[in-house]
């Protein structure tokens, strides 16, 4: 099997030719067909997150093939699943055991902890893989699986208001634009002051209004997701939200938040951090992106053009989402 492989934090990855690895019990092997380029994979690779496993194959948004499997596992021989960032769970901390798998005392992270989808094959607990329709699109569904997950479960904690800011459009909020839509939610996008593409991809996926991350909306909002890993969003978010409003950090990673007026959260507003995911999100989100009839926007890039991909992500070059094809 081929791998791109990160040696030591803020080094390129470099292609390997490794054995193909054996599924133990309640494990497969999954020829991987797709997988999308996340953010959280630039921080592993960029050294913003501790403790990577290493070497590692970073790639957490991974679509394939059942190819092999291990003792007790029910997927049949060719079916494709699909592979998220939660990779394992102890099953028996207190988190785990109320139904909150997502904060687990002892988990695995593909790509960051156990090896990812950057390779021709991916080996995957199947405890926490998903079941995709046979005719799936595999790069379009690879954003599905972190992006959109992600996406989902920090809609689901900026509560029901109806007005829903996105800061910084790219494959999270390209995605969730369309949930909210589909809810009959009204959007309002935040990019880069000046970035007028990225604003005018956001008004053709149905925003009501696109801007500046330095600019108000043109009323105040409900809730807004920060989807940005920058600390200094949070208390400009604050300043348009309404009373009883919340900001929402969907990021694993994000830079320190400045000091700001108390008046910004008075009016119980609020701050919440999203973590990782759980299977009952996959579960919820697959089926509201079928209902809602989901596009991702994806730009391809070969397995072995990872580092490039993985640049693009950073200077942000494209919009929507980099899938790795393989």
């Amino acid at each position: 099997m081929r791998a791109m492989v990160l040696k030591r934090p803020g080094e390129r990855l470099v292609m390997e030719e490794r054995t193909e690895p054996r599924p133990g019990p309640g494990e497969l092997l999954l020829q991987v067909e797709a997988c999308g380029v996340c953010r959280t994979d630039l921080h592993v690779v960029d050294g913003d997150l501790p403790d990577p496993r290493l070497p590692i194959v970073p790639g957490h948004e991974i679509v394939g093939r059942v190819v092999a499997k291990g003792e007790g596992v029910a997927a049949p021989l060719g079916a494709r699943l699909g592979a998220p960032w939660l990779g394992h769970t102890c099953g028996h901390c207190p988190y785990c055991r109320t139904g909150h798998e997502n904060l687990c005392d002892a988990p695995l992270f593909t790509g960051y902890t156990r090896d990812g989808g950057f390779a021709s094959h991916a080996l995957v607990d199947a405890a926490y893989a998903f079941s995709l329709p046979e005719d799936a699109d595999p790069v379009a569904s690879a954003p599905l699986l972190c992006a959109g997950l992600i996406g989902w479960r920090s809609l689901k904690a900026a509560g029901e208001g109806s007005r829903i800011g996105l800061y910084g459009f790219g494959a999270a909020a390209h995605i969730i634009a369309q949930v909210c839509r589909w809810q009959g939610r009204r959007v309002f996008a935040f990019t880069k002051p000046g970035d007028e593409a990225s604003q005018d991809f956001a008004r053709g996926l149905g925003v009501e209004w696109a801007g500046g991350s330095d600019q108000a909306p043109p009323e105040k909002l409900d809730a807004a997701i920060l989807y940005a890993p920058v600390g200094a969003l949070v208390p400009a978010a604050l300043k348009v939200l309404r009373k009883g409003g919340r900001v929402v950090c969907a990021g694993i990673h994000m830079s320190d938040i400045p000091s700001f007026p108390y008046d910004l959260i008075w009016g119980e507003r609020s701050i919440v951090s999203v973590a990782n995911l759980t299977r009952a999100d996959g579960d919820e989100f697959l089926d509201v992106a079928r209902r809602a009839r989901v596009e991702t926007v994806t730009r391809t890039y070969p397995l072995e053009r990872a580092n490039e991909a993985l640049d693009d992500l950073r200077a942000g070059r494209f919009d929507g989402a980099a899938v790795l094809t393989m």
